[in-house]
């Protein structure tokens, strides 16, 4: 079996290295600015009319540092380092004291104001991984001062952050999951313990709020206290989110020595229950905890994200999860990563499976290569006779 994950993940890495590198760093970043565009058309050219989400270049850093550090963009970190030069000279908030707007039209210009706390996750990884790459104390300051920014501003007396500076009907469990990643490679990056003390923190809150041990699922919407939203809101469940939290929870037990496995395999056996399409192997965008579909849509980072919880399961012991996440990697070639731009991809396919967003969002290769260094890993681990 270790043939079939071993094969799947050389293909992976292949199509990073010869397709995907080539494509998107001539492509996606603009020669003028330095700023990344927010996707590629159909047709595999830039969308230069979009108008350009801030996060999408804190992504795009963070994917371009990543990409240097697997060896696939030798140029990596001066791309990361002048898109963030970019972003923090262009969409830096004019007037909150720290942190970033939202949203940039075709020609860079800032055009919405907010802040939104999902946004600066992102900024956090990023730098993050760009003082893994440069090992300039600049990228942790600047970590520590956003983070700072954060606490003052949006900090909630229920726990966790706000939303944003902005009017929210629901608090959602999402930006605080990314920022859980962002404070755990922070800690892994600099060795310091703070960033591991907040990570506890919100390890708390998925203990206390966002995970439901009579349902077994991971809800998503909540008020200000994190009770559960009202209405349909409070009833989502996203598998591919339950799938994301495997990964991050098995991550943040290696750091921290806690046990989670009871989390893993709940999340993972119910993610599966709930949200699998099984005549195709892709997972539904959003459904409720008594397994109605709620959104038929499927989204290829839903894929990737089960083919990381699935090496977690299997390093735990499970040859299915290994076998299903070799099958996963050709499922994600079979229904994403086919483009007939060479290196790009399709985003979304619609209930029967079609292709319903042909476009391919920049976004979406921080989940792609997130995926290609843990498939990596995992076959780094396994033993030789494994082979046998």
């Amino acid at each position: 079996m270790a043939r079939d994950i071993k094969a799947q993940t050389q293909r992976l890495l292949q199509w990073f290295e010869m397709d995907a590198l080539p494509l998107w760093r001539a492509r996606i970043i603009d020669p003028c600015t330095g700023a990344s565009f927010e996707r590629l058309r159909a047709d595999g050219a830039a969308d230069t009319h979009a108008n350009v989400r801030v996060r999408v270049q804190a992504r795009q850093a963070f994917f371009f540092a990543a990409a240097k550090t697997c060896g696939w963009c030798d140029d990596g970190a001066d791309v990361a380092q002048r898109l963030l030069a970019f972003t923090e000279s262009h969409a830096a908030h004019p007037s909150a004291g720290g942190g970033f707007t939202h949203l940039l039209n075709p020609e860079f210009e800032v055009i919405d104001f907010k802040q939104d706390l999902y946004d600066h996750a992102f900024f956090l990884l990023a730098y993050a991984w760009l003082y893994r790459v440069t090992g300039e104390r600049i990228a942790l300051d600047k970590a520590e001062a956003l983070i700072a920014h954060l606490d003052a501003h949006f900090c909630s007396e229920f726990g966790g952050w706000t939303e944003g500076d902005y009017g929210h009907v629901v608090r959602r469990q999402n930006p605080h999951m990314h920022l859980f990643e962002a404070c755990m490679a922070l800690y892994e990056a600099s060795g310091e313990a703070h960033w591991l003390a907040r990570a506890d923190k919100l390890f708390g809150l998925f203990e206390s709020h966002f995970f439901c041990p009579k349902r077994e699922v991971l809800f998503e919407f909540f008020n200000a206290d994190w009770t559960l939203a009202a209405g349909e809101a409070g009833q989502v469940v996203e598998p591919g989110h339950m799938m994301e939290w495997v990964w991050l929870l098995d991550w943040y037990a290696r750091l921290s020595g806690q046990e989670v496995s009871h989390y893993t395999n709940t999340l993972y056996r119910r993610a599966l229950d709930l949200g699998l399409k099984t005549d195709s192997g892709l997972l539904y965008d959003s459904v409720t905890p008594g397994g109605q579909i709620l959104q038929y849509s499927k989204r290829c980072w839903g894929l990737t994200e089960l083919i990381k919880a699935s090496l977690v399961m299997a390093r735990a012991g499970s040859a299915e999860a290994e076998t299903r996440a070799a099958n996963a990697v050709d499922t994600l070639f079979r229904y994403y990563l086919c483009a007939t731009t060479l290196g790009s991809y399709v985003d979304q396919r619609g209930k029967s499976d079609e292709v319903v967003v042909a476009e391919a969002p920049a976004s979406t290769l921080y989940h792609l290569i997130v995926l290609a260094q843990e498939l990596l890993r995992y076959c780094n681990e396994l033993p030789e006779q494994a082979e046998q």
